[in-house]
């Protein structure tokens, strides 16, 4: 894994970027740092095969970690520890293409809508980071994507936003339990990897970022791992140890909008709500990860240690 940026190099040789021109885009090029030496090191998965009914009992453990959604009529799960070796599914639900994204240096996961004004997207992994962010690219245009921004970054596409899907990181069990009839993320991809092998274990323990962040803050640990709630320009995050501590639901204000926030302690995971009960995507991120992409973020911290 490299760990330097192109502020040294010529930002008109596209081939220092893994051959992506970053040239006008919204990013600083000399914030861009190498993950991967080659695009699609990290290999998409395109064709993805899943499991159903019995086919999908001691595949992984009820308590393993996935990041699931439901979709014009369709429940999936997709396990994070295939996830990590392949951050981005290429699927369709009922026939509407959805891409499923993952970054671990982030913990940050993400589904979207894939059509940009009527032409579905093919997305791929750059190789590329943003804030430790993975920058996707569109195998249409190279345009480069920010997951976290949800938004073209470079190419022809720059400016662009993806539609963000409900979606939830939580426990297989916990999202059998709600979704009985889900699908499972077969780890049948076509890749000969070693989906039981965690390459990013001590990634996860330890207090170590990767690369550079354009904005810090230490009002917590880098790694702490919270629940950021955006709404307009207006950002929050609830850390997950502050979240354990309560008894029942949470009313927080996003900026001035109250929002209901219900935390299940067992499985990690956040339902984020408005006052009329509309659910609210959510994303569970590092602390180090959300103040980069977010730096005037409110902080839910009633119990500061």
């Amino acid at each position: 894994m490299l760990a330097f940026s192109m502020e040294a190099y010529a930002y008109e040789d596209p081939a220092l970027f893994n051959g992506f021109d970053v040239n006008g885009g919204s990013i600083a090029a000399a914030d861009i740092y190498y993950n991967t030496e080659m695009r699609d090191d990290i290999p998409a998965i395109d064709a993805p095969h899943f499991l159903e009914g019995t086919a999908r009992d001691g595949v992984i453990g009820l308590e393993e970690r996935v990041l699931a959604t439901k979709y014009n009529g369709v429940a999936k799960a997709y396990p994070i520890k295939i996830l990590d070796l392949h951050q981005v599914v290429n699927d369709r639900f009922n026939g509407k293409p959805v891409a499923v994204t993952f970054c671990p240096l982030c913990g940050t996961g993400m589904v979207f809508a894939a059509s940009i004004r009527g032409k579905d997207l093919t997305l791929g992994v750059s190789g590329l980071v943003y804030n430790n962010n993975m920058l996707l690219y569109d195998g249409g245009t190279g345009s480069l994507w920010s997951q976290i921004m949800m938004t073209a970054v470079t190419g022809p596409m720059k400016g662009e936003k993806l539609k963000s899907l409900l979606s939830h990181h939580t426990t297989w069990g916990d999202w059998l339990e709600s979704h009985p009839d889900s699908l499972l993320l077969s780890s049948d991809t076509g890749y000969r990897f070693d989906y039981d092998a965690d390459i990013y274990y001590d990634y996860r323990r330890l207090p170590a970022v990767t690369f550079p962040t354009v904005h810090q803050n230490l009002r917590i640990d880098a790694k702490n791992l919270v629940v950021g709630i955006t709404l307009g320009e207006q950002a929050l995050a609830l850390p997950f140890d502050q979240l354990d501590t309560l008894d029942g639901p949470l009313r927080v204000s996003v900026g001035e909008t109250e929002v209901d926030v219900q935390w299940n302690k067992t499985s990690s995971t956040a339902k984020v709500s408005d006052v009329e009960g509309n659910e609210i995507p959510n994303i569970s991120i590092y602390w180090f990860a959300w103040v980069a992409f977010y730096p005037e973020t409110e902080l839910y911290n009633p119990q500061p240690q």
